[in-house]
């Protein structure tokens, strides 16, 4: 059946996919995603090392253990008989050079502006060298692992083995640990490698269970998820219709109309460009949007083409709507771990926002078989293949203060795409700037990198003429109110726009102009407040 779904937490594809379309470079162009947050703890320090005296010839990855593997939270030694899948990665040959030539291309003001290479080019000149590779496959098959795959551009050996083999390869025990009240895995103190591959390991991924948290419990297969509606009454164009409800006192952002109106039921994509001023001309034909999202809805051609009949869209075609899973991902029994069937309204925002937007573009959707360490591959698969100009990301981690294992080896695949022209957009979050969580201000991760388009999130009033009647920063509050005498009290913030100044990446050089110490997020912003947000259509 037919969903109002109004969850947008940034809107998808408006800005970046349409201002690519009329020539502006991708790398510095604006879209959003909707935002999925994959937790991970604030590394405040390191876990013990691995004694140095016992292994003389190696080299402990400092702050490779998150924090949450301590003392405090262990409740046993991890089951030696236990499935381990993880991905070494190794950084590119001539980081700095790949780093120069991204800049190059991305930069207008350089001579080799919009001089892209391609994938094979990139590979040639950077990509770790077989040798390279497999000297790293050979130490983990010695170890007794399972090579399971590497990719085209070398970029990482993906292997799996037992507990066992990991506890003996990497030079520490691992340990289960409640957090959160979630059962988790993880090495209890840093890992460490041998001495000769320090040169060629950026970062090992998937050895601990840190993603895994905050996901409703559901059992038996995954149904649809739950959409996301609007209590009535509902207008179909802001200030349609209008309560008797007073500002709260403060309240300045809006004056007109004079009482608080009543909140849209969701905005559609004729209302959108009207607002901003999108003519009908660009319709993203001969562009490729590559979504990035975990797990994959089993009804989503047939939702987008409802949605689509719906708002007198023209319906997509499988090979316009290209799926790229792996085998057995659409019968996903949900959990509490991963929740499948939440992953499922994220694709079918992305996928029809995009198409929304874009009627005649052609979109890859991408589905990582788990929301835990795999969406890195994913993304490394899209900009290897070079399988769109344009990718948008529904996830996002919700601190940049991560183990430089998670951050190096993804910065390394958004320099490629960069070299590459394809342009790669993160949501800047929906947790403002993230005190609620740590109790201080935090950019997200990715959107702090300098090699991607942080977008933040506002709230859009359309008019009844397609028009934007107002467009304010996206903050959403709680709010008590009396009836009777209508005021209405603020109880707390609920959610809103992520942003920022990085704490761990240096002003990049197009943001010269800013007083940021930083780089500084977002870089643009557009629609993303729910309340005012894309109606959906989500079985």
């Amino acid at each position: 059946m037919q969903r109002n779904q109004l969850r947008i937490t940034t809107l998808l594809a408006l800005l970046s996919l349409l201002s690519g379309l009329i020539g502006a470079p991708a790398t510095v162009m604006a879209q959003a995603a909707s935002q999925s947050h994959i937790y991970l703890p604030l590394i405040t320090g390191s876990a013990p090392a691995v004694d140095a005296a016992a292994q003389p010839a190696r080299t402990t990855l400092r702050g490779s253990a998150p924090a949450w593997a301590n003392a405090k939270n262990y409740t046993g030694a991890a089951d030696p008989n236990g499935a381990v899948g993880f991905r070494v990665y190794l950084g590119w040959k001539d980081a700095s050079g790949a780093e120069a030539l991204a800049r190059a291309v991305s930069d207008p003001k350089s001579a080799s502006y919009k001089q892209y290479v391609t994938a094979a080019q990139f590979r040639q000149k950077f990509a770790p060298s077989q040798a390279d590779v497999n000297v790293v496959q050979s130490w983990l098959k010695n170890q007794g692992f399972n090579i399971v795959y590497t990719p085209m551009n070398n970029h990482y050996i993906a292997a799996e083995g037992t507990v066992a083999q990991a506890q003996t390869t990497f030079g520490v025990q691992f340990g289960l640990y409640s957090v959160r009240g979630n059962a988790v895995r993880s090495p209890s103190g840093d890992v460490s490698i041998p001495a000769s591959l320090t040169t060629l390991a950026t970062g090992i991924l998937g050895l601990d269970d840190s993603a895994l948290f905050t996901e409703p419990d559901h059992i038996k297969d995954a149904p649809p998820s739950a959409g996301f509606r609007n209590a009535p009454p509902l207008s179909t164009y802001w200030a349609q219709f209008v309560s008797s409800y007073p500002y709260p006192t403060g309240f300045k952002d809006v004056s007109n109309p004079a009482t608080v109106p009543w909140t849209v039921k969701g905005y559609t994509p004729d209302q959108i460009k009207g607002a901003y001023g999108i003519s009908s001309q660009y319709d993203g034909a001969g562009q490729t949007v590559a979504i990035i999202d975990a797990y994959a809805s089993p009804t989503i051609l047939a939702d987008v083409n409802q949605w689509s009949t719906n708002r007198g869209l023209p319906t997509m075609s499988p090979s316009q709507l290209v799926q790229v899973v792996p085998p057995g991902i659409y019968k996903r029994p949900n959990n509490k771990s991963q929740d499948p069937s939440g992953w499922y309204g994220e694709e079918t925002l992305d996928v029809e926002a995009v198409h929304g937007m874009a009627p005649a573009a052609k979109i890859v959707y991408v589905g990582a078989p788990n929301n835990y360490q795999d969406l890195d591959a994913a993304m490394n698969h899209v900009v290897d293949r070079q399988l769109a100009q344009i990718v948008t990301n529904s996830y996002g981690f919700s601190t940049e203060l991560l183990p430089p294992g998670y951050i190096k080896p993804f910065e390394d695949t958004l320099i490629q795409a960069a070299a590459e022209g394809i342009g790669v957009y993160f949501s800047s979050g929906d947790d403002g700037d993230a005190t609620i969580d740590f109790g201080f201000a935090t950019t997200q991760w990715p959107a702090s990198s300098p090699w991607v388009t942080a977008v933040g999130g506002t709230s859009l009033g359309v008019g009844a003429a397609n028009n934007r009647v107002l467009e304010t920063g996206w903050g959403t509050s709680n709010y008590n109110c009396d009836t009777t005498a209508s005021p209405c009290t603020r109880t707390g913030w609920l959610y809103g726009a992520g942003g920022g100044v990085s704490q761990i990446f240096a002003k990049p050089w197009y943001q010269s102009g800013l007083s940021a110490t930083g780089r500084a997020v977002p870089d643009v912003a557009a629609l993303g407040d729910p309340q005012t947000g894309l109606l959906v259509g989500q079985t």
